[in-house]
């Protein structure tokens, strides 16, 4: 099959239409508290041969190009996820991704076969396709739910983690090594696959943290490129070595994120927009691999009966039972019940079982993706009301202070850029009464398009941006101590913020 240059102005003009509209569509789904997939998957079914008529029923190629869309949004989960936020429920989001991802499976396999009469392979993959959560859906609709960082940290961490085993169940299932080696081989294969791949993102991760920290590059765009390249080291050496890439790369960028590396807020903006770029691509691509035509009434009835047994049965089960290494609030656990989120992951794990000629995988496919819009629609709008509901919302989260920091190396220090929000009680503070870590400063302020040098008794306005110098080993606590101010005002040391020296 050639491709000349015509075809590629033609692929150059359409792919950059869609892209222009699925990034206006982020701000439509963002406003809606939709998460964007949905949009891209509508746009793909448009454009496919329902549509406008573009052709794509490659199982195996939408196989590859999913996995490797996979593998930059979870590098860019890993590099944009707090350790510090995410440390508090990293059990609980470990126990989500095995335990809860174990129980899952069970439960819809059982439920599907017996109350929906599907057959038992058919039945077990539809419960190992749809037990993870995405990761893109999920950061994209938490955006607009302020919750406590427990919450925060462990839908992240068990959507960043859970890929993993998932992946490596599907896989052996469709190739059917489950029946040829029995379930306690399987088990050991999965994590044999997972401790190998942690191993190796954990080595690529601080091994290449050091590198970066005595590379001297000659442009400060060679950073972010650099500190991806090692995450998508560490996906190639584990797959080599027939371990999981993707816990490779999702802990090698988790380090990486998380290191004291230049240019660490450039990394963090170049791989968000290169994983929204996979998520469109993604997204589309699976819209165009669906045929309408195939979805009929009995499809429909199964994605809706599938997604009633998980749920409201196998989500909530599995959460009870893995937090038994965490036990949190029934509130707190009804909530992360509900936020077990489904997005693209489940669809794309369809592609495998396609690409093996599995029988009934289409049909699957379209089950899997009937599903997920039923149930991204119903649960995605309604997570901010649910918050509510369980009384989990957090009105005092720290969203009324933004924080961006670029570095200074010749004197490794930061500058942060503090913005003061309507809803923050930084307004009316003097700047003395910061009390900003020994070291750390104010160095300008900027009101109104204008900028002043200020002094100790200057006033901080709703409106205003600061620039605070800080020493790189002091920035945490003086990140701290403006969270305190901002959330309790000058009084913070006194109502219950620990005192900084």
């Amino acid at each position: 099959m050639s491709f000349d240059v015509h075809q590629l102005d033609t692929f150059v003009l359409v792919g950059s239409a869609v892209t222009l509209l699925a990034i206006l569509a982020v701000r439509v789904s963002s406003r809606a508290g939709l998460p964007s997939l949905l949009i891209y998957l509508l746009m793909g079914v448009a454009l496919g041969e329902s549509g406008v008529g573009i052709h794509f029923s490659d199982a195996e190629l939408a196989h590859s190009l999913g996995f490797a869309a996979l593998a930059v949004i979870l590098a860019e989960g890993g590099l944009t996820t707090s350790w510090r936020q995410m440390r508090s429920s990293v059990r609980l989001g470990v126990s989500l991704a095995t335990i809860g991802v174990a129980i899952s499976v069970a439960v819809v396999a059982v439920g599907s076969h017996y109350l929906l009469g599907l057959p038992w392979e058919l039945a077990v993959l539809l419960g190992a396709v749809t037990s993870p959560t995405d990761a893109a859906a999920v950061f994209s609709v938490l955006r607009v739910v302020p919750l406590p960082k427990k919450l925060t940290g462990a839908l992240e961490a068990e959507s960043g983690l859970n890929d993993a085993p998932t992946v490596v169940l599907v896989t052996l299932i469709s190739s059917g090594a489950t029946s040829e080696h029995g379930a306690l081989a399987v088990f050991g294969i999965i994590v044999y696959e997972l401790v190998v791949g942690a191993a190796i993102g954990l080595a690529a991760g601080f091994g290449g943290a050091w590198i970066m920290r005595r590379a001297a590059l000659p442009s400060s765009g060679l950073y972010p490129l650099a500190v991806l390249t090692l995450a998508f080291l560490g996906y190639g050496v584990a797959a080599a070595v027939h371990g999981s890439g993707f816990a490779a790369v999702y802990v090698a960028a988790l380090v990486l994120g998380n290191a004291d590396l230049p240019h660490r807020t450039a990394t963090r903006s170049f791989a968000e927009g290169l994983a929204w770029l996979a998520q469109i691509g993604l997204f589309v691509m699976l819209g165009l691999l669906l045929s309408p035509g195939r979805i009929t009434l009995e499809i429909v009835g199964y994605a809706i009966g599938a997604g009633l047994i998980l749920t409201f049965v196998a989500r909530p089960i599995s959460v009870l039972v893995s937090s038994i290494v965490q036990p949190m609030p029934w509130r707190e656990l009804g909530f992360i019940s509900w936020a077990g989120l489904r997005g693209a992951v489940p669809i794309v794990l369809t592609t495998i079982p396609l690409a093996e000629r599995v029988p009934d995988s289409t049909e699957l496919f379209d089950l899997v993706f009937v599903m997920v819009v039923i149930y991204t629609l119903l649960t995605g709008p309604t997570l901010p009301a649910v918050a509510r509901a369980l009384k989990v919302a957090r009105r005092s989260e720290p969203r009324g202070l933004e924080v961006e920091a670029a570095p200074l190396e010749r004197i490794a220090a930061d500058l942060l850029q503090v913005t003061i929000s309507p809803v923050s009680k930084m307004h009316g503070v003097e700047v003395g009464e910061l009390r900003l870590p020994g070291g750390a400063s104010v160095a300008m302020v900027i009101r109104d398009g204008e900028t002043l040098v200020p002094e100790r008794r200057t006033v901080l306005r709703h409106g205003d941006d600061l620039l605070v110098v800080t020493p790189r080993k002091l920035r945490e606590q003086t990140e701290e101590r403006l969270r305190q101010v901002s959330e309790r005002g000058r009084l913070a040391q006194w109502l219950g913020g620990r005192k900084l020296r």
